[in-house]
């Protein structure tokens, strides 16, 4: 997959237009359209900015990589992301609590209990994940 068509690719599972690409890089919509169709190559500026907007690795968007539309190279590009920057865009805390003095013994219960769930009731871990998500909320509504 070149270059160009994984830029399209990920713009458009990202939701934007190329407008709204060209804004958040301060380039034209004309610049975004040549980059996508292999007409011309991002600066390495812009190629880390793009990498960061659609939370992949700088390495995926330069590698020659030969990626095609599956299921298997969807989750390839999913295992790429850094979920914990992405999210802490909208929630900050995700990027700081790691250094709160005192917090490991915390996590390493918490990593204790979850595999401890996860095995009692036989799921996976989405379904773990989603549970233990919403345990408390529903704790709260009685």
């Amino acid at each position: 997959m070149s270059l160009g068509d994984k830029l399209l690719d990920l713009r458009k599972k990202a939701g934007l237009s190329q407008e709204d690409v060209a804004d958040r890089l301060e380039v034209s919509r004309q610049t975004v359209s040549k980059w996508e169709t292999d007409q011309t190559v991002p600066e390495l500026i812009k190629v880390k900015l793009l990498s960061q907007l659609y939370n992949v690795s700088y390495d995926y968007l330069i590698s020659g990589s030969n990626l095609s539309g599956d299921i298997t190279s969807i989750e390839m590009i999913v295992d790429e992301i850094d979920w914990t920057s992405a999210w802490s865009k909208k929630y900050p805390i995700l990027a700081t609590y790691q250094g709160i003095e005192g917090i490991q013994p915390y996590c390493q219960q918490i990593c204790n209990f979850y595999d401890h769930f996860k095995n009692m009731f036989n799921l996976n871990d989405e379904d773990t994940v989603l549970i233990l998500k919403d345990m408390p909320f529903l704790y709260l509504r009685q």
